[in-house]
């Protein structure tokens, strides 16, 4: 019995550190984040967690505690974790992001019940899940600059609250969070990039592209899903948009804060189409992104040329693709989230006609 008090003694001790760490570095101090709804996750700095909120256009980091494991030897496997998710939260629940910690390789998932928000975190291989107490944990916040307003206007087929698109997608790079989605002056299709620790919120950039299934320039629509890459050594974003352009940004034309950046169109990838989620990877010596969609299944997608890549400047009509290759993934039919795991892995949400199975996938 000694020995086991001794043992949660310890465990409690390197927690507690763990979270100090946490404040001290990132400036996150107590309290119970009133979080509106969890749309979009993504890790940062040891056991940090950033969870994007669109009801509130607030970016919330939240330390887990999560600092035990090993993501090179971790694996998860949850069938029908959509069930499990019902009888948790006692009503239909809707998974709307899942990322993997790099370090321990602990899976967090961003949940909506009825409209009140979770975080869920699986461990011990998908046998344990849980949801997070949001109460009385360290944490920070900053409110979007210039976010839409939430409300619904246009009418028709133009009918909408831009709101829903505040926040499209999440990234920790270099230090900094990158932000995807809608704000209200210039351009609605902008890009954030905000330091952490947490100072203060930009009004972002414009962003311009080529849409070439369209055959016209557009700056209206957000961008689904990015990663940041290197491409010849400079730090650069590849986004994806509905209908569906990869286009490339160069980081650094993001430091014109309140402008807009032209963005090269580096392939067309068809019409009639939304891209889901998306990663990078290497692979016997070459770089590949791995891009889910809702109608043309997972396009493993190759950088190779990236840098050479002058962009469409021409209509690609009838559904038809262009620029960048790739090759159609058949054996990651039905995924529709997705994040790496470790270095031949990755960790997929899989939709099999309705019922929804978490998986770990070797990278192809």
């Amino acid at each position: 019995m000694k020995k086991m008090v001794y043992f949660f003694a310890a465990a409690a001790a390197a927690l507690m550190c763990s979270a100090v760490t946490s404040a001290a570095e990132f400036g996150l101090k107590p309290g119970n984040p009133e979080i509106k709804s969890a749309n979009s996750l993504a890790f940062g700095p040891t056991d940090v967690l950033f969870v994007g909120d669109t009801k509130s256009a607030t970016v919330f980091a939240i330390s887990t505690g999560d600092t035990e494991g090993d993501a090179s030897k971790a694996t998860v496997e949850v069938s029908n974790i959509g069930v499990n998710l019902n009888d948790m939260f006692s009503g239909p629940t809707t998974i709307n992001d899942l990322v993997v910690n790099p370090t321990t390789g602990t899976v967090f998932v961003a949940c909506e019940t009825k409209g009140r928000p979770s975080i869920v975190k699986i461990t011990e291989g998908g046998k344990r899940i849980h949801r997070i107490s949001l109460n009385d944990v360290l944490y920070s916040s900053v409110v979007l600059a210039d976010a839409p307003e939430d409300k619904v206007t246009g009418e028709g087929r133009r009918k909408r609250n831009n709101r829903a698109d505040a926040i499209t997608d999440l990234a920790f790079f270099e230090g900094k969070l990158l932000i995807s989605g809608l704000k209200t002056l210039g351009s609605p299709s902008s890009v954030r990039e905000l330091d952490f620790p947490f100072v203060k919120s930009d009004k972002g950039i414009g962003v311009q592209i080529y849409h070439a299934a369209h055959g016209k320039e557009e700056d209206t629509s957000a961008m689904r899903t990015f990663v940041p890459l290197m491409i010849d050594g400079k730090p650069n974003l590849l986004a994806a948009y509905v209908c569906t352009p990869l286009v490339k940004i160069p980081l650094d034309a993001l430091e014109s804060v309140g402008g807009k950046v032209n963005a090269t169109t580096v392939a067309e990838l068809g019409n009639r189409n939304k891209p889901l989620d998306m990663i990078s990877y290497e692979k016997d010596g070459a770089e590949f992104l791995l891009l889910s969609n809702s109608a043309r299944g997972v396009m493993k997608i190759s950088t190779a040329g990236l840098k050479e890549n002058k962009g469409l400047t021409e209509p690609v009509r009838g559904g038809g693709t262009a620029g960048q290759g790739f090759d159609s993934v058949e054996s990651m039919n039905g995924v529709v989230q997705m994040d790496k795991l470790n270095d031949t892995h990755a960790v997929v949400l899989i939709d099999n006609n309705g019922s929804l199975d978490l998986k770990t996938v070797a990278l192809p």
